[in-house]
């Protein structure tokens, strides 16, 4: 029997990124830059996965132990009968351990745009919940979608973006998108959400320049991939993978730097790149917490969780009356 079969399917038919547009778009930019997006394709999805058991790379170790220690004190903070709706849902790897401390939770509604990895990831959690309601959406969370009509009783609609996936957007695209959950949930709706925090950047540094060279290679493959699907002609060995911490927007930037004057090929226009321009192919904004809640003016603090380094802080946000 197949997942399709199993789990019902609300598909909102979410808009197919066209790599070569996109791309191109961002290549004829200034700076220049690629949408992180595309970074995963199979192969970049696996060596992510392996980026986040690095020991440099401290976001997802750090918020899985909050979550794991500070689990009474979250379900506390949401209360009972709560109805989730995971935001970005991947692989659902952090769900469980939410679910599991929730009070009689009403359901679980993770959204992605990915409709297989979707349909498998929400299939495991109906297995091994199987008298919680599952009801995965396929959407594009950057959108504007809608939440479906649900029949069990529910006391508060309470969405789960972890990860520090606010981080990897645009300040504007941030704020867009938390007024647009704010929408979603209405009056008494939460928001669990990871944040990575301003710190050291001789920590965070690191995190992004690993020494065994993964993020080096997560990024390369980027230009592979637009080698064999944008019929470009990079040569990953005309630039230098590069990291920069830019104090003043308080990220990291990532991505490659020409090492000499070159012309490119890609979908069949010539892109120029003079010697120690960079290609952005992604950002990291890392916030202090009076930055993010300037960022997050729909809503208002709840209650929060950190780690003993504060590194990092895990949030529970209720939406702000109008």
């Amino acid at each position: 029997m197949t997942t399709e079969t199993l789990l019902e399917l609300i598909d909102l038919h979410p808009r197919v990124a066209d790599l070569k547009a996109d791309c191109l778009a961002g290549l004829r930019s200034t700076p220049k830059t690629l949408p992180s997006m595309f970074l995963y394709d199979k192969k970049g999805s696996e060596l992510f996965d392996t980026i986040t058991t690095l020991p440099e790379y401290y976001p997802t170790r750090t918020e899985m132990s909050i979550l794991q220690e500070q689990s009474d004190s979250i379900a506390e903070s949401v209360g009972s009968g709560a109805l989730v709706i995971e935001i970005g849902s991947g692989s659902s790897t952090k769900t469980e351990t939410l679910l599991s401390a929730l009070d009689e939770p009403a359901g679980y509604i993770p959204v992605d745009i990915s409709k297989q990895h979707l349909l498998e990831a929400a299939q495991r959690i109906s297995d091994d919940y199987p008298d919680l309601p599952v009801q995965p959406v396929c959407a594009d969370y950057m959108t504007k979608w809608e939440l479906p009509e649900w029949e069990r009783e529910v006391c508060q609609r309470v969405a789960f973006f972890p990860g520090s996936t606010i981080g990897n957007m645009y300040p504007h695209e941030a704020r867009a998108l938390l007024n647009n959950i704010a929408r979603l949930l209405g009056p008494g709706g939460q928001l669990l959400i990871g944040i990575d925090l301003r710190k050291d950047p001789a920590i965070i540094v690191p995190a992004y320049d690993d020494a065994q060279g993964v993020t080096k290679a997560f990024t390369l493959n980027l230009l592979k991939r637009l080698n064999r699907e944008a019929h470009a002609n990079f040569d990953p060995d005309a630039f230098d993978f590069t990291v920069l911490w830019n104090d003043e927007e308080s990220r990291i930037e990532i991505g490659v730097t020409s090492r000499h004057d070159q012309t490119l090929t890609f979908a069949g226009e010539l892109i120029t790149l003079a010697k120690g321009e960079m290609i952005r192919t992604e950002c990291s904004y890392k916030y202090t917490p009076q930055h993010f809640a300037r960022l997050a003016n729909s809503w208002r603090p709840k209650a929060a969780w950190s780690d003993p380094q504060s590194l990092y802080s895990f949030q529970d946000l209720e939406v702000s009356p109008t």
